[in-house]
Order: structure tokens, then sequence, then C-alpha cells
């Protein structure tokens, strides 16, 4: 048996595209679970016994990262040289300078105990809701537009980037969505909060 591939794609045997089959990949998923699982290999030496075992790791990190759209554009991303790095608070999207301000003012309000901005904080965050669905939409366009593209032609690079800029904001507004449901949340008391 070939020694499994580190490369998340060819391990499943699927193209490195953005939108990808859930089912397919499920599939998959349970093909190779039975194929590499480790205990096929017990009374195997202890060489394909690990190959067995770092098989199973390859395959769960791969199944991880390939059913999220997200987690699967930064793989491809990264795969590709445009990895995204780690989101700073310099590096607010110029758009959001003033909503962030605002937040921030709000935020510390709240923490301070100052209940008056509850219903502003609420809005805020179905607000940033409504902002990365929006995002959402847009890179499933960026998506579909990137796997349309020859590999490694000026268009797919520029998908790329598109699509780099666009999850950056769009994580960027998952910490502002993040900052507002605790804020909202640490301010019930433990019988106002839902199970």
């Amino acid at each position: 048996m070939p020694s499994p591939s580190k490369d998340y794609f060819e391990f499943f045997g699927l193209q490195r595209r953005l939108v990808v089959d859930a089912e397919v990949l499920q599939r998959r998923f349970y093909e190779l679970s039975r194929q590499w699982h480790p205990d096929r290999f017990g009374r195997r030496p202890v060489e394909e016994q690990n190959e067995a075992l770092e098989a199973t790791s390859v395959l769960n990190d791969g199944y991880r990262t390939l059913r999220d759209p997200m987690k699967r554009a930064m793989y491809v991303l990264a795969q590709e040289g445009f990895p995204i790095g780690e989101q700073r608070s310099k590096n607010v999207p110029p758009e959001l300078l003033e909503e962030v301000f605002e937040l921030n003012m709000m935020l510390e309000e709240i923490r301070s105990g100052d209940e008056s901005q509850r219903h502003e904080l609420e809005s805020a965050g179905k607000h940033f809701l409504e902002m990365r669905a929006e995002i959402d939409g847009h890179l499933e366009g960026l998506f579909q537009r990137y796997d349309a593209a020859a590999p490694e032609s000026e268009s797919a690079k520029q998908a790329l980037q598109e699509i780099r800029n666009a999850l950056n904001k769009r994580r960027y507004i998952e910490n502002l969505v993040r900052d507002v449901d605790r804020a909202l949340n640490a301010e019930l008391k433990p019988e106002q909060r839902e199970l």
C-alpha cells in the first residue's frame, strides 16, 4: 500500500477546488477510514502500523478542513502562497473604523454596568451577522470564479487575492460577533442564560 499523501485533496482523490460536493467528500472519508483504520494493521509490521496512524491523522485533519468552506479556502490559499496572517486590531477594514469605534464604546459601557446600551449592542450584533452573511455570499461567487479559472492563471491568482481579502474581513467581523456575544452573555444572570 503506497504512503498516503499529506495534500488533503490528493489524499481524498479530489480535484483542488473551492467548491466541493459534501456527499462525495463524506463518502471518500468513510472509504478511506475503512482502508486506513489502525485496527486493520494490528498484525502488520510496525512501519505499516505507523503509516496507518499517520494516514488516519491526515484523514481526520483533511476532512475537518475540506468540509468547512472557510477552512478549505484558507487551506487552498496557504497551498497557493496566499496565507492569511494573524488578525490584529490595527488591521481594521477602513470601512468598519467608525462602527468598531462605536462598538468599543458600547462594550465598555456594558462592561461598566450601563445596561442602556444593551439594545444598541444587540442591534450591532445583528448588523455584524448580516455583514458576515453578505461576505459569505460574495465568497461563494469568488470560489466559483477560482474553480472556473485555469490553474496558475492570472485569473486564478486574482481570485485568490480577492478571497484572501474577503476572508480577512470575515475573520475581523467574526471577532466582532464574538465580542458582542461575550458581552451580552456575560451580563446575563445564570438563570437568564439559555441552556
